[in-house]
């Protein structure tokens, strides 16, 4: 397996470790010239400053997409033309018709095109969708989601809902298994150019609803989510990837065991490739992701929902 990386700034940095210890890592691609030679002596591979460089002198099975939401399309439009494999961070596109050319050529060109929806395989998010799924606790009804942090510095062309909230986004179509219909929020900005706090909400069939607020305001990190189903609340935390299950008089800690997200995401689109496992996040997922992110924040500038017909 031979596998190369665009980007190697703020989080890709954590996508250069882990697939240089998986030994998969053949090359790095950054238009800096100083962070790509960095990195490319860090971990021993070969450094480009162009893309066109590294295709034209690269033997590779696939390439993660580490850059500005910006420069995305272009990029994973480049790599898939070559039939290579694709996994993009999230989110996948700024605009869903981009989004939605790059999933037809990858599935013209018959390669995977993944997008880096993390909370996927964060450990706690697996256990509660199996709990919903075998209706442990009656039906799941409604999901709360919070995410505070300072504002990040790296992050300068998207805003809090193309960045933070996309997370919750999908973790809400994850757990629900299911598309909204209607999107409503509300957004501001106090010191970011774009929109640094958000509450969305989500209305799927059968009047389940999935709350999001999001923020770069608070200084304290906070990444927590409650799933309330008929016979219980489940809450757990993103980051402890603890997990609580409240029901009546009764309070239990179900214990988990810590692991790496992002090590489980890069593991199972290599094992995608490899044709190991089942690709997890598929394509049409992260462009209805993009789709429901376009419509908050249309919904957030209008004063009105917005109703959606996904796929």
């Amino acid at each position: 397996m031979r596998i190369v990386q665009i980007g190697t700034g703020g989080w890709g940095k954590n996508h250069t470790r882990i697939l240089s210890q998986l030994g998969v890592l053949v090359a790095v691609c950054d238009t800096d010239s100083e962070k790509s030679k960095e990195y490319g002596e860090k971990y021993s591979v070969n450094h480009y400053e162009t893309l066109d460089k590294l295709l034209n002198s690269e033997d590779f099975d696939g390439a993660f997409v580490v850059t500005p939401t910006s420069t995305h399309t272009k990029i994973a439009e480049k790599l898939l033309e070559a039939k290579k494999h694709v996994f993009v961070e999230k989110p996948m596109t700024y605009k869903s018709e981009e989004g939605e050319k790059l999933a037809k050529l990858a599935e013209k060109n018959k390669v995977i095109l993944t997008c880096g929806y993390i909370e996927r395989f964060n450990p706690a998010v697996d256990v509660v969708k199996k709990m919903v799924k075998e209706k442990k606790f009656g039906d799941l009804v409604m999901l709360e989601f919070h995410r505070e942090n300072r504002m990040p510095l790296h992050i300068k062309d998207v805003g809090i809902i193309y960045d933070t909230s996309v997370h919750d986004i999908d973790t809400a179509n994850w757990l629900f298994d299911d598309m909204p219909h209607v999107v409503f929020a509300r957004a501001g900005k106090i010191k970011h150019e774009h929109e640094d706090f958000t509450s969305i909400m989500l209305g799927y069939k059968n009047d389940r609803v999935a709350i999001i607020s999001s923020n770069w305001i608070t200084p304290k990190k906070l990444r927590k989510f409650n799933a309330v189903c008929t016979d219980a609340i489940i809450s757990s935390d993103f980051i402890t990837q603890e997990i609580i299950v409240e029901k009546d008089d009764e309070t239990q800690t179900v214990q988990n065991e810590k692991q790496e997200p992002l090590l489980l995401e890069i593991q199972s689109f290599l094992g995608a490739i490899e044709g190991k496992n089942e690709q997890v996040v598929k394509s049409q997922e992260a462009v209805n992701v993009t789709k429901i992110a376009e419509a908050a924040l249309l919904s957030s500038q209008k004063g009105i929902p917005i109703y959606l017909d996904l796929k």
